[in-house]
């Protein structure tokens, strides 16, 4: 039951962030809302309450590994096949130097035993892929850097869990075993895509089979989509869980699962296009509230680790030292590497290094310390160092950025030209359907609705229109054939207009012609779908 409520109030958090951020703080990213919310559950003892103790292990299952699994469907294989001996060169080169760099940095300046170090280290490795946008709200990302940065936090976090593995050992037993860790790695990491590629062969052929079936076109068995549904969501659940039960790499399974459902989505979106489009509109939802979760998760935890009096060290501030320390390292690291490794030039350099945010993963590996052999006074340290570090590398991008990057370009005219235009478009439909033989009753309400496309009905014409609908006996069969022609009709002289426009004025570019295209086409899907016939 506890985790029941805890989910439910994340879950309740993550949507008012969303809230806030779409009407009131539009801004602002949504990132820093969600980050801010989860510190005021944190305050509230009543709220705080709620939210069960932090499980590196259910958050990393429950939250991350579909959040890897939804980015890596966004990817396309192909990109990362291209891009494969960059991302090598990433998640292995570059990960290990910023180890070494950041643990002897902070064994020499904050003074601490190597192996702590690097158990420190090794965590503030991973990026978060999630957390870039905090960043760069309303800039422009170069296409490079943002290709390497997504990539790279796609594939680092099984380097970052092998080496910390490694230096626990190193910890507990007082020495590194080399050969041990690289099979480990190659395991873990091998496995991974092996395991994932395997798994999601076989979930892709069986949906597929379903989906392509004779009985499905003929009957309808599966029209609805629901079990594919069902398939699709438990996906990335039994890739985590099932790659970790075998010992590999849960979340490398999850990530290259998701670049083998990029080429199913392609290939089979109009064996089923009402599938398709919830598919599509159902991730969208499921990535905004689990992102939002993860901030309010990092919310909750910094101001319960800041407020928790057990997680101190010595009384000493030492861990702000390391946490410093280990964000400057890392940064300069990662500077180094790509500017005379990957040979960018100089602001390139610069904004790739400052653009690897540190976030979830981070935090979730902090955790899984305090369930080693490490003394309670360093998992203490651990705990409050990296979380200085993920506030630094939230804060700092976002200030620097302000002057390194330039603003996101923004038609100041689009909008005006798209609001004339559907405005235009929607009253050659309104005078279609009044040319119509048809009754008094249908053109009111067609009209209603058709303006609704473009914002012109007010709040008190809706309310009259929910009485009459209320009020309203069910239509016939008759009444909803006729409806549907009418709307079929209607909507068909919007994209005459439209294509007639886009053909003849030279100022009607495509972005314009196919937003528009897709908001007459996604309105007769809901008003035929479930507009009319329920």
């Amino acid at each position: 039951m506890g985790l029941l409520i805890s989910t439910a109030m994340l879950t309740v958090g993550a949507m008012m962030s969303i809230i806030i951020n779409r009407r009131w703080l539009p801004r602002l990213s949504v990132n820093y809302v969600s980050l801010l919310i989860g510190a005021m559950i944190a305050l509230v003892p009543v709220l705080n309450g709620l939210v069960a103790k932090f499980n590196s292990e259910v958050f990393i299952g429950l939250i991350v590994a579909p959040l890897l699994y939804f980015e890596g469907q966004n990817t396309r294989l192909n990109l990362v096949g291209r891009h494969v001996r960059e991302i090598i060169s990433l998640t292995i080169g570059m990960v290990v130097l910023c180890a070494v760099v950041a643990g002897l940095g902070t064994a020499i300046l904050a003074g601490v035993g190597l192996p702590l170090a690097f158990i420190l280290a090794a965590i503030s490795t991973p990026t978060d892929a999630t957390a870039t946008e905090s960043v760069t709200m309303g800039r422009e990302l170069p296409r490079r850097e943002q290709t390497s940065l997504k990539l790279e936090s796609l594939f680092n976090d099984a380097s970052g869990i092998i080496l910390l593995n490694m230096a626990i050992l190193w910890y507990i037993n007082g020495y590194v075993n080399y050969s041990q860790t690289l099979w480990n790695f190659i395991y873990s990491a091998g496995g991974g895509i092996v395991f994932g590629g395997l798994v999601s062969g076989v979930i892709v052929y069986f949906r597929q089979l379903m989906l392509r079936s004779k009985v499905n076109f003929i009957n309808n068995t599966y029209n609805n989509g629901t079990p594919l549904k069902v398939i699709y969501l438990m996906t990335p659940f039994v890739l985590y869980f099932g790659g970790e039960a075998i010992g590999v790499s849960g979340i490398i399974a999850v990530v290259f699962a998701g670049l083998v459902h990029n080429a199913e989505s392609e290939r089979s979106a109009l064996a089923n296009p009402q599938l398709a489009n919830d598919i599509f509109e159902l991730v969208g939802l499921l990535s905004d509230i689990l992102n939002g979760i993860v901030f309010i998760v990092l919310g909750i935890v910094l101001v319960r680790t800041t407020l928790d009096r057990s997680v101190s060290y010595d009384g000493s501030w030492i861990w702000v030292t390391i946490g410093i320390v280990l964000y400057v390292t890392n940064l300069l690291a990662r500077f180094a590497y790509v500017r005379w490794i990957r040979r960018l030039p100089r602001r390139e350099a610069w904004i790739f290094a400052l653009g690897g945010i540190h976030g979830a993963v981070t935090f979730a590996l902090a955790f899984t310390v305090a369930e080693t052999q490490v003394k309670t006074s360093d998992f203490n340290l651990v705990l409050m160092s990296e979380s200085l570090l993920i506030i630094l590398s939230l804060i700092v991008p976002t200030i620097v950025f302000r002057w390194l990057l330039p603003k996101t370009k923004v038609d100041a005219d689009a909008a005006n030209r798209m609001a004339t235009v559907r405005g235009q478009m929607i009253e050659v439909g309104v005078q279609t359907l009044w040319k119509m033989p048809t009754s008094q009753e249908f053109k009111a309400a067609v009209t209603f609705d058709l303006r609704s496309q473009n914002g012109h009905t007010s709040l008190r014409q809706f309310v009259s229109e929910w009485q009459r609908m209320v009020q309203h006996a069910e239509y016939t069969p008759d009444q909803i054939r006729e409806l549907t022609v009418i709307y079929r009709q209607v909507f068909q002289a919007e994209r005459d207009y439209l294509q007639q426009q886009y053909e003849a004025t030279a100022a009607f570019n495509e972005d314009l012609y196919n937003s528009l295209y897709r908001e007459i086409a996604m309105a007769e899907m809901v008003i035929l779908d479930y507009g009319v016939s329920r």
